[in-house]
């Protein structure tokens, strides 16, 4: 059996983590890697148990939960997390993606649905959950048009190129490949390289690089 997806929970409601627990150590592929109630007790545990997945709520005591993003990604740089909401704002979908958030999802969605979103992000793609994401990316971007700056991509190599505007397009590793015609396993080598080179965090903020600098429309 292949080695299981570790994941832990912030939230300061203690029903909805219990409840959340449950889901994830009923999935043989899953496991539980602990609980944190606000912001700085998540940095804490993150630190600890560099869990794989992290599900993130935005408002916690403490420490919210986009300024914890950013401090765990600091100090845990391969843990991946997917920031929960009860509504969508423009401005926390802005500074979470700035925090270098994975993905989102409504804390009312199916467990079927979060439990996709887990293995989904494990697998190094975004979830773009609610479906306006990517519309409020676009209206978050600067409205004056402007030429392509091509500039802002000029230290990738052409095929990260071809792979960095496919994922800008919110495409999932299976898709770029198939699209361009390599293996899931480049793609994802692609993908690191793409972030490391333009010093972005996720694939979310290689869709608003994308955007912001007129690459997409």
């Amino acid at each position: 059996m292949s080695e299981r997806i570790r994941v832990a929970i912030a939230d300061d409601h203690v029903l909805f983590c219990a409840g959340i627990e449950m889901i994830i150590r009923s999935q043989p592929d899953l496991e539980f890697a602990g609980t944190a109630h606000d912001g700085d007790d998540v940095v804490t545990l993150a630190a600890e148990v560099h869990p794989d997945v992290i599900l993130m709520d935005i408002r916690m005591p403490k420490t919210d939960g986009i300024t914890a993003t950013r401090r765990v990604l600091v100090d845990s740089p391969d843990s991946r997390v997917i920031v929960l909401t009860t509504h969508q704002r423009q401005e926390a979908v802005a500074h979470a993606i700035d925090a270098g958030a994975h993905g989102f999802l409504m804390k009312d969605a199916r467990p079927e649905l979060l439990l996709a979103a887990i293995r989904t992000v494990h697998e190094g793609n975004s979830v773009y959950a609610p479906s306006t994401t990517l519309a409020l990316i676009r209206d978050l971007a600067p409205a004056v048009r402007v030429e392509p700056d091509q500039q802002a991509i000029a230290a990738l190599t052409a095929r990260e190129r071809e792979v960095y505007l496919l994922a800008a397009r919110g495409l999932s590793n299976a898709e770029i490949a198939e699209s361009a015609y390599i293996g899931e396993t480049t793609v994802k080598s692609h993908i690191s390289s793409i972030l490391a080179k333009l010093d972005l965090a996720s694939r979310l903020q290689v869709v608003a690089h994308a955007y912001n600098h007129h690459l997409v429309q």
